[in-house]
């Protein structure tokens, strides 16, 4: 089963208590249809951009609350009751495109070699900057330099070696 966020936007004087019973029916239906709610999140009053026009006025702030659930793809075209709850200024379903789950998830190596895809540092040639150019770094960088042919780079000597 996929995974899916759940995002709720509800009018700003709705209690918590009617924000809850909302996520637990919306809930009953996952478990119903054999689905796992994993997280359910509250960020509280937000303050939306623009006004959402409902019957009972323009609404200016709202209630966000996100339920991140795996449940099966003909799940979403259920919620279709949501759009005739007056608590509610909008909603939306996002699903996740790489989540990785079940057994796929116990074998993974957990990101330990994520970064063997980059150089471990730069060498001395994959500089641009020519010596005496008449570019305006180039006052920067003369072969008078004391250390810029002294300098030892870990890469070469690994190399050499």
């Amino acid at each position: 089963m996929p995974l899916y966020d759940y995002m709720l936007l509800a009018k700003p004087l709705v209690t918590r208590e009617a924000m809850a019973e909302l996520v637990a029916r919306v809930a009953r239906r996952a478990y119903q249809r054999n689905g796992v709610v994993t997280d359910v999140k509250s960020f509280g009053k937000v303050q939306l951009g623009y006004g959402i026009k409902k019957l009972d006025g323009r609404h200016y702030q709202g209630q966000l609350m996100q339920m991140t659930m795996m449940v099966p793809p003909s799940f979403t075209k259920e919620l279709h009751y949501l759009n005739k709850e007056d608590r509610l200024l909008r909603w939306l379903v996002v699903k996740h495109r790489d989540a990785v789950y079940g057994l796929e998830f116990i074998n993974e190596d957990d990101g330990r070699n994520e970064m063997n895809g980059f150089s471990l540092a730069h060498t001395k040639h994959d500089y641009d900057i020519e010596i005496g150019s008449d570019d305006s770094e180039s006052e920067f960088l003369t072969s008078s330099d004391e250390d810029s042919d002294d300098y030892n780079y870990g890469l070469e000597e690994e190399e050499k070696k």
